[in-house]
């Protein structure tokens, strides 16, 4: 079973536990094609490094919903997502390690704000905040 947080759970300072994904080509392939992003340089090995690239690497749109998927499987299935704020940095490209882990920056009428960083080992892959919103009632299972 899946709880959401409560609200004593998500203070300021609280620490989300750390998510690390292995970016396999099967995995930035798939999530491209997933997003309908058909840019080659998401798929096509030759193509990427012709352009200067090191290899294929994640697009944007996987990059935001595995930043989102990072604070809500921490927050549970009720956070319902306000806003997201995110930088973009180094590559993430296949065959390397996308770890993420994020702190309790901000409480304020009812909204929590983590701030998240996503690194590889080039550097930060992704750094940003996440704002969300818990329900009122909890205990739902």
């Amino acid at each position: 079973m899946m709880r959401t947080l409560t609200e004593d759970q998500s203070g300021i300072g609280a620490v989300l536990p750390e998510l690390s994904i292995d970016l396999t080509p099967t995995v930035v392939v798939s999530t491209a094609l997933a997003t309908m992003d058909f840019t080659p340089v998401h798929h096509d090995t030759q193509l990427a490094r012709a352009q200067g690239s090191k290899d294929i690497f994640l697009n944007i749109l996987t990059t935001m919903g595995l930043v989102e998927r990072y604070v809500t499987d921490w927050a549970g299935p009720e956070a319902v997502i306000e806003r997201i704020n995110v930088k973009l940095g180094v590559p993430a490209y296949a065959g390397d390690r996308l770890s993420f882990n994020g702190t309790v920056v901000a409480r304020a009428d009812g909204q929590i704000t983590v701030e998240v960083r996503g690194q590889v080992s080039l550097g930060d892959h992704a750094t940003g905040t996440v704002t969300f919103t818990l329900p009122k009632e909890n205990g739902r299972c």
